[in-house]
């Protein structure tokens, strides 16, 4: 019997054996291609051999060494590196474990950066309906998943939500792009002026949003506005690219397809490709200066930050990720991803939509394509969906409560960026035999 607290009770997985390319292989020896990456997180595959080097050279050399007392070189040489890509004026890193923690640090750090730049009052923070920022409770509390959030929701402090930037589900049919997009964009603005414009310190946001809705990326201009009103009201924009980034759109970061950067950026997930978890929090030259004018220092941390083992595969995985140029190979995969799955799925009587970027692309089911009514809830179809996958050999993400943390169900697909045409074939294949089995006639 075994004494390890599962994800759920009343499943019994198989074991992960060993890994190969883009397949986990199981004690059986069946192969699964890994058609999300996890959770977005094995963007190199698991048997990345550079990867692997690197955390044996940093394990003979050291394994820990707590930050209130030491640096450690592979952490030095990762910030400098992230630092050298980033977008903006992004120049000061702070590693952690994780995307929860990652997004923890960042609302401490713009609470903190408005106490030291003297503006105490503003303690608000703006975040949007069915965003994913994390399961720890201030990630929860930002995030704007109901179900998420229903049973700890005493325990939550409070956010405001605005409507994201869900054009499919949520334009009106007289509405241009621009114009919805212009539209859900004033809600931000609106938003602040009712809270009161001292006192909001910061507007939380997914660039493509990730497992809640399914791989969504905003209408142009969006972010352009967002950025604008941030400005305005001295608001300090957090981007949260724990899922999207780290090359997974076709950029290393994603907000650079919008042609915008923000105070403070969040990363995960891609940023270990699995092989460690690590996080980070980047932030503003002028957020760090304003600390270190001040007390000088965060109170905030946690045991494992800037672990050296973690950060050397990180670095690892960064100089693969630039070396090989893999960006633009998510890119052009992307491309051939995206036109395979409109061609097969496209005009699928229950698919209503077939949105993404790069290598993050999520379908959406429907019980009716006109209407763009989902299916009732209670079919579970997002999790029959995901044990049919798995059963003909293909991981991936569906998810229910699409719309509203209830109802309509998606899968999302984030491939390895070294997956060839012929796996995601492949995976296509798979996808399409699960459809066919769950999805109602």
């Amino acid at each position: 019997m075994s004494h390890v607290f599962p994800r759920h009770c009343h499943a019994a997985n198989p074991t992960a054996a060993t890994g190969d390319g883009c397949f986990v292989i199981d004690q059986n020896g069946k192969r699964y291609f890994d058609g999300s990456g996890g959770a977005a997180v094995s963007c190199l595959g698991h048997s990345n051999q550079r990867v692997a080097q690197a955390i044996k050279d940093q394990l003979d050399k050291l394994a820990f060494a707590h930050t209130g007392f030491f640096t450690s070189e592979p952490a030095e040489a990762l910030a400098d590196l992230l630092i050298a890509n980033a977008p903006g004026d992004l120049d000061r890193v702070y590693f952690v474990s994780g995307g929860s923690e990652a997004v923890e640090s960042a609302i401490k750090l713009a609470r903190q950066f408005h106490i030291e730049n003297g503006e105490p009052q503003r303690r608000h923070l703006i975040a949007r309906r069915q965003s994913y920022h994390g399961n720890t409770l201030g990630a929860l509390a930002a995030g704007g998943n109901a179900w998420r959030r229903q049973q700890f929701a005493p325990l939550l402090v409070d956010v405001s939500h605005i409507a994201p930037c869900y054009e499919y589900a949520e334009r009106n049919a007289d509405e241009s792009l621009a114009d919805y997009g212009h539209r859900v964009a004033q809600e931000l603005e609106d938003e602040i002026l009712r809270l009161g414009s001292d006192t909001v310190m910061a507007f939380m946001a997914e660039p493509v949003v990730g497992a809640t809705l399914g791989a969504v990326p905003p209408v142009e201009g969006y972010y352009t506005r967002i950025r604008e009103i941030c400005d305005k009201y001295g608001v300090l924009l957090i981007l949260d690219e724990v899922m999207c980034g780290m090359g997974r759109t076709g950029h290393l970061f994603a907000c650079d397809a919008e042609g915008i950067a923000p105070d403070i950026l969040c990363i995960a997930k891609g940023l270990g490709a699995g092989y460690q978890p690590i996080g980070a929090m980047l932030c503003s030259k002028r957020i760090y200066d304003t600390i270190a004018a001040g007390t000088g220092f965060f109170q905030h941390g946690h045991t494992y930050l800037g672990h050296p083992v973690a950060a050397a595969a990180g670095l690892a995985v960064l100089r693969e990720m630039l070396d090989n140029d893999l960006p633009a190979q998510v890119q052009s995969r992307g491309q051939y991803l995206e036109t395979q799955l409109r061609r097969r799925f496209g005009q699928h009587a229950h698919i209503g939509d077939i949105r993404g970027r790069g290598l993050f692309w999520g379908v959406e089911f429907v019980a009716d394509r006109e209407t763009k009514t989902p299916f009732d809830p209670s079919l579970g179809l997002a999790g029959k969906l995901k044990k049919a996958a798995f059963a003909n050999g293909l991981i991936c993400y569906p998810m229910p409560g699409t719309r509203d943390g209830k109802n309509g169900d998606h899968v999302l697909l984030a491939p390895p960026f070294i997956a060839t045409e012929a796996e995601l074939d492949g995976a296509l294949d798979c996808l399409e035999t699960a459809m066919n089995e769950v999805i109602p006639a």
